[in-house]
């Protein structure tokens, strides 16, 4: 039996405010294990929660970028569960009444592009994070307990591996462009948890799901997803059923293996948080967290298309990292052609990221580094396959373009006395060269300035090589 795989993800995306949710505990990522606690955090006895009005308009910009309604009315319940790193033994979250409503992420896959509708997103606080200690138990560090997060849910609209790599590309961009959350997956501010079921091609009855619990990579992400895929495919063809219950990805082994039976809704005893009003947003409070919104990135492309005349594709390469985005507008800000930034940033930029498995920030290579040297390219001081060379040292090493240059003796020769001389002795070693010229084979051009270029340690002015080169053989 063929089957075909139904996935759904959620997303728990920490909001960018400095204080927590519910008390004013400062938020910052890498304090000493439970430094950034108080007694509302802590769950302590008598304790009572007061919402952070920052987080709520943040939430709402998300709702807004992503298409959501949102609503006028929303409701903080109590999500009741027993966890070591859930202090109050209940999480405050929203269940019946979220904050927002629908939506969708804009995905593109190599075959198609589309959009993945939203269920909702609501508000919630995090919980702490246990440090297990082999063979001295497991310790809890609460900073993280409270944090705002907005998790948002996908509709099961997801068919592979692929497009759930492409939803989590396309909406860490979106909220990182939204200046909502920064997206750092690696720390913990973006999370995601994929439902996955499979079931007959065709079929409308799904299948049961099995959750696999906080993914923190694109990369584990579309391996999780794909490994549990067959895993069900297999069990099922063998005759076994599917549990529903919460897996996680071992990124060693390659495999999910099972954590614990998955609870449903009714499990959590979802009731209103007695110590919290009911959420009322106006249409005016909707109104300027839209106008406050910054540029998202289909208006980034479409702006990058028409005033700077990009083309589609390079717009979207570009936009799809926002500090790509942000690193291509400072260098033609500094002076750059804008169809040349770009080109130098999609090839040598991004090569030399990939290779040194660097993000852009870390690389502490800059837009002036990159408009300098482009401006050394124009105006013929270097070629462009030296700069090249000039590009690598300065990304590696550091530097200007222009010392690098200096230092190395890299200026291009433009002297056509000089470059007449090397193209003499070239025609003069390769008579053969010269007589299928003469014959008609003009392609034998390139073999003569290929020879030159070696001759000159590639410093030599193309432009100028191609003129005299061509006379030159004309007269021979």
């Amino acid at each position: 039996m063929e089957y075909e795989a139904v996935i759904g993800l959620e997303v728990h995306a920490q909001l960018k405010t400095e204080s927590k949710i519910f008390c004013s505990c400062p938020t910052s990522f890498g304090a000493k294990q439970n430094q950034n606690t108080c007694e509302v955090c802590l769950g302590m006895p008598g304790a009572l929660p007061v919402l952070n009005k920052s987080a709520v308009e943040l939430a709402i910009k998300l709702g807004i970028a992503l298409d959501c309604a949102i609503q006028e009315r929303s409701i903080w319940d109590r999500k009741n569960y027993f966890y070591p790193d859930l202090p109050k033994g209940y999480q405050i979250s929203q269940f019946s009444h979220p904050i927002c409503l629908g939506g969708q992420v804009p995905i593109k896959t190599e075959t198609e592009s589309k959009f993945i509708p939203l269920t909702r997103i609501h508000m919630e606080e995090d919980a702490g994070k246990l440090i297990h200690d082999e063979g001295e138990g497991s310790l809890v560090d609460l900073n993280r307990a409270g944090t705002p997060l907005c998790e948002i849910v996908s509709e099961p609209a997801l068919r592979t591996p692929e497009e759930a790599g492409a939803y989590l590309r396309s909406l860490r961009s979106i909220v990182r462009y939204a200046d909502v959350c920064d997206g750092n997956m690696e720390q913990g501010s973006l999370r995601c948890d994929a439902n996955v079921s499979i079931k007959p091609v065709g079929s409308k009855t799904l299948g049961t799901k099995v959750e696999i619990k906080n993914l923190n990579s694109v990369k584990f992400i579309e391996k999780a997803i794909a490994y549990e895929i067959e895993r069900q495919k297999a069990a099922l063809l063998e005759g076994q059923e599917i549990v529903q219950e919460t897996r996680l990805y071992d990124s060693n082994k390659g495999v999910t293996v099972s954590m614990r039976s998955k609870e449903d809704s009714h499990d959590y005893r979802y009731f209103p948080d007695p110590d919290l009003v009911p959420l009322n947003i106006s249409q005016d409070w909707i109104t300027r967290c839209k106008n406050e919104l910054p540029e998202l990135p289909q208006a980034r492309s479409t702006r990058f298309q028409n005033e700077l005349q990009l083309s589609k594709e390079s717009a979207e390469v570009l936009i799809a990292d926002k500090d790509l985005a942000d690193f291509f507008e400072e260098t033609v800000k500094l002076g750059a052609d804008a169809s040349k930034a770009s080109n130098w940033i999609m090839t040598e930029l991004m090569r030399e990221l990939n290779d040194a498995e660097q993000d852009l920030n870390a690389s502490g290579f800059t837009p002036t580094q990159l408009a300098d040297l482009l401006k050394l390219v124009d105006s013929a001081v270097i070629s462009g396959k030296i700069a090249k060379d000039v590009f690598k040292i300065m990304f590696r090493e550091g530097g200007s373009a222009e010392e690098i240059v200096e230092q190395k003796g890299l200026k291009q020769v433009s002297d056509t006395s000089v470059i007449q001389n090397t193209i003499a002795e070239i025609i003069k070693a390769h008579p053969e060269q010269v007589q299928e010229f003469k014959e008609g084979k003009t392609k034998v051009m390139g073999f003569f300035v290929g020879q030159i270029m070696k001759k000159m340690q590639g410093k030599a002015n193309p432009q100028i090589v191609n003129e005299l080169l061509k006379k030159m053989l004309e007269s021979a």
